[in-house]
């Protein structure tokens, strides 16, 4: 017997995809309310498909869309990276493998929502040519590299190796050491100091909503001020910032994120409704 739409946003089952030459964890729960854009969950540089919590599945409640979360691979329970990361890892990730995810889910004009590089990487995939994006949330987004993201990505790589920081990532990874240090080397990589996404943020057209907690450890508002000014062709930008909120805004104010992506949504879903 098929479950209801509302019971699978409460119990997502996991799929795979074959996409390439990767195999990619995912949950796609489907829409319960018609007219409505599909939204794309893209995780931060330690997540997976699980780090997310429930917050997808609230979302997908609260939002009546379809909902798809998905680990990037080397994430999660998706098949393993097979080579260290180069300094363009986001930019191949959004504008090789996203598209190719999407081709293989049929996934048409999303709401791409992103946290951390995953909302850097749900910008890059918005700028470029023909990528029918419907709007963008960026959490705690990533524009460039600053000295501040950096002694926050070095004091992770202690808190690794003196703390129970591995035994909690390793719930939600199958290669939690890989995910770990392909994530802290790269940022810490001399190649990577001029990593920017300036230049793709030219070609946004869709609408942003920026979420910041003022607690962040890893994003700051020289990133948002990075983001308004170079993504100036952007149908809206909108700027949300959270007070007692520290990286994840997801976890740390789950009801006020959620409340801010329903009227975003709603408020891309209205013109369709009025046809």
């Amino acid at each position: 017997m098929s479950k209801d739409p509302v019971t699978l946003a409460l119990h997502p089952p996991i799929r795979f995809a074959d996409v390439g030459a990767h195999r990619l964890e995912y949950v796609d729960i489907p829409a319960h309310q018609v007219q409505r854009p599909p939204l794309v969950f893209m995780h931060e540089g330690l997540g997976s498909v699980s780090t997310w919590r429930d917050f997808p599945a609230s979302v997908a409640r609260a939002t009546g869309c379809r909902t798809i979360v998905y680990s990037r691979y080397g994430f999660g329970r998706s098949s393993r990276r097979p080579a260290p990361y180069t300094p363009d890892f986001m930019h191949e990730e959004a504008l090789e493998l996203f598209p190719a995810l999407r081709a293989a889910l049929d996934i048409a004009a999303p709401v791409l929502i992103g946290h951390s590089t995953g909302a850097s990487m749900a910008l890059i995939h918005a700028g470029a040519a023909g990528s029918d994006v419907a709007g963008v949330v960026a959490m705690a987004p990533l524009a460039f590299v600053e000295a501040f993201n950096l002694d926050s990505i070095r004091r992770a790589k202690t808190l690794y190796a003196t703390t129970d920081m591995r035994e909690r990532l390793s719930r939600h990874h199958d290669d939690v050491d890989g995910v770990f240090f392909g994530w802290n080397d790269i940022w810490l990589h001399p190649d990577f100091a001029s990593w920017s996404i300036r230049d793709d943020l030219a070609g946004i057209r869709c609408p942003i909503l920026a979420i910041l907690g003022e607690d962040d450890e890893y994003s700051t508002p020289a990133q948002i001020d990075a983001i308004a000014q170079h993504a100036a062709q952007a149908e809206s930008f909108d700027y949300l910032r959270l007070a007692d909120c520290r990286h994840a805004p997801q976890r740390d104010q789950p009801a006020i994120v959620t409340e801010a992506i329903v009227r975003f949504v709603d408020n891309l879903a209205r013109p369709q409704e009025s046809l």
